[in-house]
């Protein structure tokens, strides 16, 4: 699997750490920014990395940043984007099974590398399991083209 890696200067030594434990899978990495320590801004990781995984240049994302939040954020702007906040590994493996994320965000501060890495572990073999599901994530896509996410019903397929 392709994976994007991106990180402000506060996630720097976890994308580094990370990179390294995902080619020893057998991934491809892209790290997007240059993880040497200097302060960044998490926007424009965040956009990277969400513009890589929603262009078809990869096909999952990690993004770390002090907290996690602002990064999450930013990546959640880009339009088909579904980022969220491993803050377990269990979180991790349910955005990608209930919410079919395609990006999944760290704190740097407050995250272990290595509870980062079998989250991040998690999040790549899970699948998404539609059903019930894929209603709900047709929601977040009405919402992102401005539609009232009510209009989707059990039955709608846009």
């Amino acid at each position: 699997m392709k994976i994007a890696l991106g990180s402000d200067h506060r996630g720097d030594h976890a994308i580094s750490s990370l990179a390294q434990h995902l080619r020893d899978r057998g991934h491809e990495i892209i790290i997007v920014g240059p993880c040497d320590g200097q302060s960044r801004d998490y926007p424009d990781e965040a956009y990277l990395v969400a513009k890589a995984v929603t262009g078809g240049a990869a096909d999952r994302g990690v993004l770390v940043c002090g907290s996690g939040n602002g990064i999450c954020i930013a990546a959640n702007k880009v339009a088909g984007a579904r980022a969220a906040i491993g803050y377990s590994i269990e979180a991790a493996e349910m955005a990608r099974r209930h919410n079919d994320a395609n990006v999944i965000c760290f704190s740097g501060d407050h995250s272990d590398v290595d509870v980062i890495a079998r989250s991040v572990d998690a999040f790549l073999r899970a699948e998404f399991e539609g059903g019930r599901h894929a209603r709900r994530v047709k929601k977040i896509e009405a919402i992102e083209r401005g539609e009232d996410p009510k209009k989707i019903t059990a039955t709608s397929t846009s």
